[in-house]
C-alpha cells in the first residue's frame, strides 16, 4: 500500500499539467486510493466525506510535503500568495533543490481537530490548538498558550486582554548556522532567535475591528513580529485592515479551519 508521501508523489506526477491545493490533493487521494484511505473512514472522526478531506489537507501539508520534497525534486510548491500551490516540475533548478530530512515517526498521525470539524462550530478557545499545530507545522515555530485568566494584573475586570496574547512563539534563528556565525552573532550581544506574538480572535468585522487589532498592538509590543489571527473577515473591512497594518506592522492571518495549511 502507498504512503501519503508515494500517494503525493505519484498523483502530482500523474499531472504534471495541473496545480492542486492540499484540499485538491485530498480529494484526488479519495478517487485514486480508495484502498488505503478505507481505514481512515472507519474512524468516527471523520464519518463525512468533508471531514475526511480536510485531515487528509492537513496531513498533506505537515511533514508529508517537506518528505516528498526531500526524496523528489520534481515536487515543487510555491507558498505565496496563499494558499499554498503542489505542482510537478519537469526540469527542476539543481540550486533550489531540497535537502534530504530524515523520516520522522508517525507520517499520517492525527492533527486532532476534533472539536471545530465535529461539530461544525468552534470557539476561540477551540482554534488555539489549531492555530499552534499550523505554526508548529508550517513555519517550525516552538507555541506556548498564555492564558489571561491565570494570570495577576492591576487593571480591573478585562484588563489582562490588553497585557497577554493568546499565543506567544519562539523561532530559533541559529539553525544550520555555523558554529563561527553562532559565536560572533553571540560575542556582538544579538539575538539568535525571533519572538511572535498571536491575538486570536473568531471573526472580523466592521464593528470589532479596531478593537481587535490594537489589542494585537497593545499585547505584542515586546514581540518582533506581531500577528492578529481570524478565520474570516467582512469584505469591508479588508481596506482598514491593510491601512492599520502598514501603520502599526502587525499582520493578519487568515487561519482556514477546513485546512490548516491552506491558511
Amino acid at each position: 500500500m502507498a504512503t501519503r508521501v508515494e500517494m503525493l508523489i505519484e498523483t502530482l506526477k500523474a499531472h504534471p499539467e495541473k496545480k492542486f491545493t492540499a484540499r485538491d490533493l485530498a480529494k484526488e487521494f479519495l478517487f485514486r486510493y480508495p484502498q488505503e484511505i478505507a481505514e481512515k473512514q472507519t474512524n468516527p472522526r471523520y464519518n463525512t466525506e468533508e471531514k475526511l478531506i480536510a485531515q487528509l489537507a492537513t496531513e498533506i501539508g505537515g511533514d508529508t510535503t517537506q518528505r516528498a520534497k526531500s526524496i523528489c525534486y520534481n515536487v515543487v510548491t510555491r507558498d505565496k500568495p496563499r494558499p499554498r500551490i503542489y505542482y510537478w516540475e519537469e526540469h527542476p533548478l539543481l540550486e533550489e533543490q531540497p535537502q534530504v530530512i530524515a523520516p520522522s515517526k508517525g507520517e499520517g498521525d492525527e492533527v486532532g481537530l476534533d472539536s471545530p470539524l465535529a461539530s461544525g462550530s468552534y470557539s476561540e478557545h477551540d482554534l488555539y490548538p489549531m492555530l499552534v499545530k499550523y505554526l508548529s507545522k508550517d513555519l517550525g515555530l516552538y507555541c506556548q498558550r498564555i492564558d489571561e485568566r491565570k494570570s495577576k494584573n492591576a487593571h480591573g475586570n478585562g484588563g489582562n486582554h490588553w497585557l497577554h496574547p493568546d499565543i506567544v512563539a519562539l523561532e530559533p534563528l541559529d539553525q544550520g548556522w555555523d558554529d563561527i556565525v553562532r559565536s560572533c552573532v553571540r560575542s556582538g550581544n544579538h539575538s539568535s532567535v525571533r519572538l511572535w506574538s498571536f491575538e486570536v480572535k473568531k471573526h472580523l468585522t466592521k464593528g470589532n475591528v479596531r478593537k481587535y487589532f490594537f489589542q494585537a498592538v497593545s499585547n505584542s509590543s515586546w514581540a518582533n513580529l506581531g500577528y492578529l489571527v481570524a478565520t474570516g473577515l467582512n469584505s469591508d473591512v479588508e481596506g482598514e485592515l491593510q491601512m492599520l497594518s502598514s501603520l502599526h506592522g502587525i499582520g493578519v492571518v487568515i487561519l482556514n479551519t477546513e485546512s490548516l495549511f491552506d491558511s
